[in-house]
């Protein structure tokens, strides 16, 4: 019955405006931040970890201010999934950097977009799908009956998403050889044996090594990218940054540090915006306690 209510419930708040969305995703971050929840321990103990210069009360507001953005997520993503392609790209308000993703391109050797878990993700993967040649790497939806959901969502404006299997990965080697983009997201922790400890916030997070792989195999270039959310259900404003360095050069190891080190840069700016409630931690090098 899970995928069904799933569907009923973004079919609805697809009817809204986005203010309206996201007075309720207002509303319901307020009550994840009063009562006891997963949510709410996992987002305190990331912060803690990674933000541990923060005095109480300023944690403590990050922490407010972080579940009421995560709970925004949710709420929005019935525009987000839903809406038609001028309605969905018309919340797109300003967009900073995007000559670096275009002079990327112009090199002819691909570009592989790393799009962490900050603002709304899915933004960022439907405008550059509606203005550029994109292939995403995705999970398949754990319940059943939401794929063709996802999938439709995701793919509605000209993007194509493979699997985070062996074809998938050939797939994002084939489009990088065409020159065209490829959509990871870098912060998602790999399964074991897919990824290397690597610094994050001072502190050894198990991070994927595909991204560094596809990069030194074939030259391509990075551009990192985020979708920053607006107040008073505004929109969204679109931030793209390039990596200075040439990463093919580079060792796997110096490519994912470099790849976590872009990764905070953009959360900096925007440390309420970020996904604090994702258990990115919860690898641990061997002998080495858990956070959660």
């Amino acid at each position: 019955m899970r995928a069904p209510l799933i569907r009923l419930v973004l079919g609805t708040l697809a009817c809204l405006p986005l203010p309206l969305a996201h007075a309720i995703g207002t509303i319901v971050g307020a009550v994840l931040t009063l009562l006891p929840n997963k949510l709410r321990h996992v987002t305190r103990a990331n912060i803690a970890v990674c933000l541990p210069g923060l005095v109480a009360e300023a944690r403590d507001k990050l922490v407010r201010k972080s579940l009421v953005e995560t709970a925004k997520t949710v709420t929005e993503m019935g525009a987000v999934w839903h809406w038609g392609r001028d309605r969905v790209l018309g919340l797109v308000q300003t967009v900073h950097g995007e000559s670096h993703l275009r002079t990327a391109i112009e090199r002819g050797r691909g570009v592989i977009l790393a799009v962490p878990h900050l603002g709304n993700w899915e933004m960022v993967g439907l405008y550059c799908s509606a203005h550029y040649p994109m292939t995403s790497l995705y999970r398949p939806a754990h319940i059943a009956g939401l794929d063709q959901l996802v999938r439709r969502a995701r793919e509605r404006l000209g993007g194509q998403l493979v699997p985070t299997d062996t074809s998938g990965v050939r797939a994002l080697y084939s489009a990088l050889e065409r020159g065209e983009l490829v959509g990871i997201l870098p912060d998602q922790e790999p399964k074991r044996g897919n990824g290397i400890f690597a610094p994050f916030f001072g502190t050894p997070a198990y991070t994927m090594t595909l991204l560094a792989r596809l990069a030194k195999r074939t030259g391509a270039a990075v551009v990192f990218a985020c979708a920053e959310r607006l107040p008073a259900g505004r929109g969204f404003d679109l931030h793209f940054a390039a990596t200075a360095e040439d990463l093919a050069a580079r060792s796997i190891e110096e490519i994912t540090a470099s790849v976590n080190a872009g990764v905070e840069a953009l959360i900096h700016a925007r440390p309420a915006q970020y996904q604090w409630s994702y258990k990115r931690l919860r690898e641990r090098p061997e002998g080495e306690s858990g956070f959660y």
